[in-house]
């Protein structure tokens, strides 16, 4: 299978193996934020629990094609993508099948290559997409290895909480090992603060750490905790368009212009 392509979208890996730390929140935002800003998005949601397809609008009926499909080879990129309401931004749903993926994987012997060479087939080039967002599952499993194989960078969000940088250590030895083994171009994109609420000593000091330990490596932009951010998905909509004024929807935005900032040249084609 020839496996070269003419464009290449930025992927990027949102991954965390703790759950509960905002990492689906920040995908689906990113991606709005990301497609507000002109690019062209698609989100590929490699959760099983499938909460990125849901908060956008992606009825269980709907997912007829799936990551799953992708993920296995029986579908091309082209045929399990969706639109959303969000102009230019696109969804691969998922469903529990992905679940099983270590199992039904296994005989295969390039299990960890499965994502990679699926975003790699010229069929991509048809959704003529900017960036790649995949929505990890909270596990160091066998899809997020995938993921991270498949990536350019991994951002990696951070509750502002008491035992947050301890278990940022384990996702970096993750990525380093990935790096050593598979894909020696991956890197962090960045980490970015989650839940943070500026009144409260303890996220001051978990910032203050994070970027004492991980200088740069940490975003300018933090996410507060957000009223809006936690009602958009039970309407499937991303807070900026479920309340684009909102603290949540600025920060977001703002997240998204950082990462714009890091585009070569070439990725400017599309700012119109």
């Amino acid at each position: 299978m020839n496996l070269s392509r003419t464009t290449q979208p930025k992927i990027i890996a949102v991954a965390n193996q703790k759950g509960g730390v905002g990492k689906t929140t920040t995908t689906i935002n990113l991606g709005a934020a990301l497609a507000q800003a002109g690019r062209r998005v698609l989100l590929i949601d490699l959760d099983p629990q499938g909460n990125a397809s849901t908060g956008l609008g992606v009825e269980s009926a709907d997912r007829n094609i799936t990551t799953y499909d992708l993920l296995t080879g029986d579908a091309f990129p082209t045929e399990c993508a969706q639109e959303t309401e969000v102009s230019n931004l696109l969804i691969i749903p998922a469903t529990t099948d992905l679940s099983s993926a270590d199992i039904s994987l296994m005989s295969n012997e390039k299990r960890s290559y499965m994502l990679h060479d699926a975003l790699h087939h010229p069929d991509l080039d048809q959704l003529d997409v900017d960036y790649i967002l995949i929505d990890c599952p909270p596990s160091l499993n066998i899809l997020t290895v995938n993921a991270m194989i498949a990536a350019n960078s991994v951002v990696v969000p951070l509750q502002s909480e008491f035992f947050a940088l301890e278990g940022l250590s384990q996702l970096m030895l993750t990525v380093r090992e990935v790096r050593q083994t598979a894909n020696p171009n991956l890197r962090i994109e960045g980490v970015v603060l989650t839940m943070f609420d500026k009144r409260n000593n303890l996220c001051q000091q978990v910032e203050a750490d994070a970027r004492e330990n991980l200088g740069e490596l940490v975003f300018n932009t933090v996410i507060p905790r957000n009223v809006r951010l936690s009602e958009a998905p039970s309407f499937a909509l991303s807070v900026i368009d479920y309340d684009p004024t909102s603290k949540g929807s600025v920060a977001y935005l703002a997240l998204a212009a950082e990462i714009i900032a890091k585009e070569t040249p070439l990725k400017t084609r599309r700012s119109k």
